[in-house]
């Protein structure tokens, strides 16, 4: 090995070479030329070279010692691993060996100029070329060189750093910082004091300010003033290590113009992980927020197209003397707001009352047409005064015949005899109806179970159920308890559980229908079913009635006419006795000469009206018919229509009913 001069005074040893360079020779490469002095000798100590070669062995980087022909003389173990070498296939080879072919001219002629204007050239200021590995692979390094004079000339310590990671790392800052300065969305970064430290291209698109109106600026800059407040709530969670996502709100331009915005935020951090600032990625969303707006106004008028239909489709039910009602339409909070449910009170006189409630199954214009379709057959069926279930075993061929594909209809239709204190009901698959009353709490009423209208080849069955007086009737429709997430059979106990507690006493029906909305849908813009809820409470019983039994026999008419003539003596009605005897004799003679016995003489009356029934075993229903000139019959029914205040015929399942009334 060549003998090195000392850098120091005349007559440094080895050991002072080495104690002077021993940090540089270990950060990466010798930093200081070696100026001649005392010639390192046979007689220097034989440690000291030793020394130096521990301290070249230990340096992180890999270390090439050349002479000033460019031939190897020394290297470390790193320069091995690097390379991919051993030690004796490098030593006296070109160091060109180490360098790619096509850097071999460039490499020669920058190690010849080095040798003309020797200086330190630092790691990070020197080359940066191209390794070579043994196996052909290249890759980057960065080289710093210090010159070391010795007896045998000039050598050139070379200190080789990889810097493949450190080059892909710059790469890859470079891609992004490219993608970041193309990005169409504005980009910014910040202090956690709110100093704006970056602003990409489209930031200055979007807000008209160049950077250098911004840079160092607090970002309160872009906020209105009303907006401002929330500029130090978003710094705070940004302090915090949050991540804000798509906040939505105002921001100022330049100009003074106000951008509605979508921004998101995230913490930057510092090598340690403490939060050091703040990047904002912010969108201009006016053009969606105007679409926005444009369609929330053209749905609000959807919506109040779509629910005048349905309500017209529903129309008014009237009011039912002497029976309180209280109900509820709530529309679905979501999509159009039209379904399918309705209800209907239906006067069927003689102190008889049709409730009527139903829901077609699914959403939209079809399923409203369709409910506006039932609802009028089902109104003009039951003033017919049929039954509930021959009503149900038409509406189904109704529903059959609208041929709707897939079209089920829960329906309910009970009928309210008041004098009898009774309640005829059918249901085709709809939930049950609840009665309440004051005192005895609330249960559902016992009905057969029925298929829906729309499954066909169903015979329906009804039940009559006696409830007193001043009973509550609750109907309504799926959308009260099939609610998201809640099971329908806790949601029912639950409605039952409300409503027995209303009516402990006789509650408002009014003030009960809003309490059973809230306890049942507390948030009331969350429901996404039609609700229809029905109270009804039953009319107080008739002041007065009395029941006789007559055969079908002419002696029944007069027999007939005495009984009548009697209750109404004693209820001290006598100035309706003549036209009521009147009307009463048409209807039993019609009954002796054309039904068949035993005849139902049943008379009551109310505060307001005396209602007379007969009933007979007779199917057929008797038709006004006009009379001739010389005929003996054909002129009753026309009397009873021409006097009576109201009068009807309804089917029972033993024959019929013939009924009118005169007001009190």
């Amino acid at each position: 090995m060549a003998r090195f001069r000392a850098n120091s005074t005349p007559g440094a040893d080895m050991g002072d070479f080495v104690g002077s360079h021993s940090t540089r020779a270990a950060g990466a490469a010798f930093q200081e030329p070696c100026r001649c002095g005392a010639l390192l000798d046979e007689a220097a100590p034989a440690g000291a070279e030793e020394r130096f070669r521990g301290l070249l062995e230990a340096a992180p980087d890999a270390m090439v010692i050349v002479d000033d022909t460019g031939t190897i003389r020394l290297v470390n173990a790193q320069t091995e691993s690097l390379f991919g070498y051993q030690r004796e296939e490098l030593l006296g080879h070109p160091v060109e060996i180490l360098v790619p072919s096509r850097f071999h001219a460039q490499h020669t002629h920058h190690r010849n100029g080095y040798a003309n204007n020797r200086q330190v050239r630092p790691m990070g200021a020197g080359l940066e070329l191209n390794g070579l590995r043994k196996d052909g692979t290249e890759f980057p390094v960065e080289i710093s060189l210090s010159p070391l004079e010795t007896t045998d000339g000039l050598l050139l310590s070379a200190a080789v750093r990889d810097v493949s990671d450190r080059k892909a790392a710059e790469e890859r800052i470079n891609e992004l910082a490219g993608l970041v300065e193309s990005s169409q969305d504005a980009i910014l970064a910040k202090t956690l004091d709110g100093d704006i430290t970056y602003w990409n291209a489209a930031a200055q698109q979007l807000y008209g300010y160049l950077p250098a109106e911004v840079m160092g600026r607090h970002v309160s800059l872009l906020a209105p003033p009303e907006h401002r407040d929330e500029i130090d709530a978003l710094l705070e969670r940004l302090s915090n290590g949050e991540k804000v996502e798509h906040f939505e709100t105002l921001r100022l331009t330049r100009s003074g113009d106000l951008l509605d915005v979508d921004i998101t935020l995230w913490p930057t951090r510092a090598a340690d992980g403490t939060v050091v600032g703040a990047c904002a990625i912010v969108r201009d969303i006016s053009d969606r927020k105007r679409a926005e707006a444009e369609l929330t106004a053209l749905y609000e008028q959807q919506r109040h197209i779509a629910l005048t239909l349905q309500r017209s489709l529903m129309g008014t039910p009237p009011a039912i003397p002497g029976l309180s009602t209280a109900s509820r339409y709530r529309p679905a909070t979501q999509g159009a707001g039209v379904g399918g449910d309705w209800f209907d009170l239906i006067p069927l006189g003689a102190g008889r009352v049709g409730v009527l409630i139903g829901d077609v199954m699914g959403r939209g214009l079809e399923a409203a047409a369709v409910m506006g379709q039932l609802r009028s057959a089902a109104h003009a069926l039951a003033k017919t005064g049929m039954q509930p279930r021959q009503l149900m075993q038409a509406l189904d061929t109704c529903v059959t015949d609208l041929d709707v594909p897939d079209q089920l209809v829960t329906c309910c239709y009970l009928v309210i005899a008041s004098d009898a204190g009774e309640v005829t009901i059918c249901s085709a698959g709809h939930l049950p109806t609840l009665v309440a009353t004051p005192g005895d709490g609330a249960r559902p009423l016992p009905v057969p179970v029925n298929a829906p209208l729309g499954v066909g080849g169903v015979l329906y069955q009804q039940s009559s159920v006696v409830i007193p007086p001043g009973a509550t009737l609750m109907l309504y429709t799926d959308g009260l308890i099939e609610t998201p997430g809640s099971d329908i059979e806790d949601q029912l106990t639950k409605l039952t559980t409300t409503l027995s507690r209303l009516f402990t006493t006789a509650p408002d029906l009014e003030a009960a229908a809003d309490h059973v909305l809230t306890a049942l849908l507390p948030d009331a813009e969350s429901h996404n079913d039609d609700v229809t809820l029905l109270l009804a409470r039953l009319p107080d019983a008739p002041l007065a009635a009395v029941t006789t039994g007559l055969p079908a026999v002419p002696e029944s008419v007069p027999e007939g006419r005495a009984f009548l003539g009697k209750a109404l003596t004693s209820w001290d009605c006598t100035a309706l006795a003549d036209d009521a005897r009147l009307l009463l004799s048409e209807v039993l003679t019609n009954a002796v000469q054309h039904a068949l016995g035993p005849i139902r003489l049943h008379v009551c009356r109310t505060a307001t009206e005396l209602t007379v029934e007969v009933s007979d075993h007779s199917p057929q229903l008797p038709q006004p018919r006009p009379a001739a000139e010389d005929a003996e019959s054909g002129r009753g029914l026309i009397l009873v229509r021409a006097l009576a205040d109201n009068w009807g015929v309804r089917p029972t399942d033993e024959g019929k009913t013939t009924w009118f009334t005169l007001g009190l």
